[in-house]
C-alpha cells in the first residue's frame, strides 16, 4: 500500500471533521481498507462515534484497538477518558487515567482536569477541588488557565450553595426590627 495514497485519505478525513460527516465516513473507510490499524483512522472513527453518533461502546472498541496497535499514539488518551466518563465507566476511566500518566507526551494538566471531572462524578467535590488546581499549576496556556480558573469557581459553588433571595429577606427585616 502507498503510504501516501493512505495518509492523503486521513488528512482529507482529518479536514472534513466534523463539517462533513460523509466525506470524514467515506476516507476514514478508504483509510481503514488500505490499514486496518491505522492509528489515526481507527481515533477519527472513535471520535466520529463518540461525539456525533453518542455510541460510547463502539467508541471505546475503536480507542481500544487504537492502545492495541499504538500505546504511544498520546492524542488517544484524554479522549478515551473522556467517553469513559461519559458512559459512566468510572473505574476503567481511573485505571485508564493511572495508566497514561505513566506514558510519555501525554498532557498531565489535561489528565488532571479529566481526572478532576471523574472527582466530580463521582460526588467528590472537594477532591475535584483539588486536582483542579493541581492542573492548573501544570497549565502553560493563559487560555487553559482560564478554563481551569472557571471549573474551580464552579466547582466551589457546589460545594457552598448560594443563599436563597427569601434568606436575604428574612436577615434584613430583622436586622430593621432590631434596630427599632
Amino acid at each position: 500500500m502507498d503510504t501516501n495514497l493512505l495518509n492523503n485519505y486521513v488528512l482529507k478525513a482529518i479536514d472534513a471533521y466534523p463539517y462533513e460527516l460523509e466525506e470524514t465516513v467515506e476516507n476514514l473507510n478508504y483509510a481503514l481498507s488500505y490499514e486496518s490499524n491505522n492509528a489515526y483512522a481507527l481515533y477519527l472513527m472513535g471520535c466520529l462515534q463518540a461525539e456525533q453518533f453518542e455510541d460510547y461502546e463502539k467508541s471505546k472498541q475503536y480507542f481500544a484497538e487504537v492502545l492495541a496497535n499504538k500505546m504511544d499514539f498520546t492524542k488517544v488518551y484524554p479522549m478515551y477518558i473522556l467517553v469513559l466518563l461519559w458512559n459512566e465507566d468510572y473505574d476503567e476511566a481511573q485505571k485508564l487515567i493511572d495508566f497514561a500518566k505513566t506514558v510519555k507526551a501525554v498532557g498531565k494538566c489535561q489528565l488532571f482536569v479529566l481526572q478532576a471531572q471523574l472527582f466530580e462524578c463521582l460526588q467528590q467535590p472537594k477532591k475535584a477541588l483539588r486536582t483542579f488546581k493541581k492542573a492548573k499549576q501544570m497549565a502553560y496556556n493563559n487560555q487553559y488557565i482560564s478554563f481551569i480558573d472557571f471549573e474551580i469557581s464552579r466547582v466551589k459553588d457546589k460545594i457552598k450553595p448560594k443563599k436563597k433571595a427569601s434568606d436575604k429577606k428574612e436577615k434584613s427585616t430583622k436586622t430593621k426590627k432590631s434596630k427599632k
